[in-house]
Parts: structure tokens; C-alpha cells; sequence
């Protein structure tokens, strides 16, 4: 851990196209009521390990997901799906919309005290909100995304989802599935990479020294 911490010692200049990062909590509606989704799948408990799908700066982070995965009672290839989307990776990103980290947390989530940047930090934050918009959604993966990126209001309301919600939602729902299918690689995830993720990742590979 010190030795992957070292090498993290990264410069701030970051803005992801697709997250803006998590957004401000209000209370949803009723998740027993929530409307049909495409590809609204449960999560897959108990992941042995971490689906190969994942960007290679994303499995530099394999043990710590894991890790953080289990801490939260979530599958590891949710978390990574979330870390893929939100920063490939890269701990010290930085949105426009000014969320931090791997986890592209806004800065209202952490305490005085917290290091945004410090890779257990941020993710306690973003997992625990992660998963709060899991348990309102009712276990329901698309919801999840959905409170994730836009807010914990619009659980259960596809129709209140802004175009980047459901961009985050379209992607986010099929590398998830694809994560769980034993599979090499993810028409999905390439897809992502090609239309908002290449100059993401390209950045977190140079900030994490990946040749």
C-alpha cells in the first residue's frame, strides 16, 4: 500500500466529460414503487474477484475495490464500474463541477478533517453514498446510478434524469453487466472509452505512471 501511495503522489489538472461527480442528497421517492429500466439488475453478491473488463489504470486498483467493496456490502464490479466512469483511476481528478478524486466526491461530503485525495478517504465517502443510493433503490443497479450521479431525488423519477444521468445510467447498467458475464472484454466499456473516456483514462495513465 505505502509503495502504490508513493507512487500517487499526482498533479491536479483533471476534467472528466462525462461525471460531474456525486451530487447533493434529497430524499427520494418511494423505491418500492420504482418504474421499469432496461437492464435494471440486482447487484451480483459476493464477487469472487474483479472482471478483466476493466481499463488497466481501473486493475491497478483491484485489491483496495475489493476491499472497499466488502467495507460496503457491495459487489466489487459496481465499485469498479463507478471508478471506471467517474475518474479510470486517476486519485487526484478533478471535475469542472469541482468533485474529487477517484470517486469524484463533492467536497460538501467530507469533514474538515478529511484528505479528499487519500484513496481510503475518498472512498469511504463516495461508497457510503453509493451505498445509500443503493439501499433506496431498492437494490436496483440503474436507480443506484441514477441517485449516484444526479442526486438521491431522482430515485425512482426516470423522467426528472438529466441527459448526462442517463448517459452515466446507459453506461453504467451494461458494464455492469458485462463485468458479471465472464467475459474478456465489454462492447460496452469500449463504447464508453471511445465516446467519453480516452482522454480520462489517457490522463490517469500518465498521473499513475502506467507505460
Amino acid at each position: 500500500m505505502g509503495a502504490l501511495l508513493a507512487l500517487l503522489a499526482l498533479r491536479l489538472s483533471f476534467s472528466p466529460e462525462l461525471s460531474q461527480g456525486v451530487s447533493p442528497s434529497s430524499r427520494p421517492g418511494d423505491a418500492s414503487a420504482l418504474p421499469p429500466w432496461p437492464l435494471a439488475v440486482s447487484a451480483q453478491r459476493n464477487a469472487p474477484s474483479l472482471s478483466s473488463i476493466f481499463t488497466p489504470e481501473v486493475q491497478l486498483w483491484s485489491s483496495h475495490l475489493i476491499r472497499w467493496a466488502d467495507n460496503f456490502h457491495l459487489d466489487p464490479n459496481l465499485v469498479a464500474t463507478v471508478m471506471q466512469i467517474e475518474s479510470c483511476g486517476h486519485p487526484r481528478a478533478v471535475s469542472s463541477a469541482g468533485a474529487l478524486g477517484l470517486f469524484q466526491v463533492m467536497p460538501f461530503h467530507f469533514s474538515p478533517t478529511d484528505l479528499p485525495f487519500d484513496p481510503d478517504t475518498n472512498a469511504r465517502r463516495g461508497l457510503a453514498y453509493l451505498a445509500q443510493a443503493f439501499e433506496y433503490a431498492d437494490g436496483n443497479v440503474a436507480h443506484a446510478l441514477a441517485g449516484y450521479n444526479g442526486g438521491l431525488g431522482v430515485i425512482g423519477q426516470p423522467a426528472t434524469w438529466s441527459a448526462q444521468t442517463q448517459r452515466y445510467v446507459y453506461y453504467g447498467t451494461r458494464i455492469y453487466v458485462d463485468a458479471g458475464r465472464n467475459v474478456q472484454t465489454s462492447p460496452a466499456l469500449q463504447e464508453w472509452y471511445r465516446n467519453y473516456g480516452r482522454n480520462l483514462c489517457q490522463q490517469a495513465r500518465r498521473a499513475i505512471d502506467i507505460p
